[in-house]
């Protein structure tokens, strides 16, 4: 009677074997927060292959290129001149 009760508990596990999913499920990993000034949902462009980012493309494929700010100028001189 022992043995027949092996013999099942066996089968059980064999059956329940053959149900369990062999594929392997890991969490993917979130994507890094964008850096800023970076407009959300736009992938970053090279366009001329130097390694500096030039642009970016929107999610509607239209690209748009940085623009460098313009120099701040310089304070103008004092109308009295120097004194010393």
């Amino acid at each position: 009677m022992n043995l027949r009760h092996f013999f099942v508990v066996g089968a059980a596990a064999c059956l329940l074997g053959a149900c369990a999913s062999t594929q392997e499920q890991t969490a993917e990993a979130a994507p890094p927060p964008p850096p800023p000034g970076a407009v959300a949902g736009s992938t970053a462009a090279d366009r001329d292959g130097d390694g500096i980012i030039d642009g970016y493309y929107t999610s509607d494929g239209i690209y748009h290129p940085y623009v460098a700010p313009a120099p701040i100028a310089p304070p103008p001189p004092s109308p009295a001149g120097e004194r010393g």
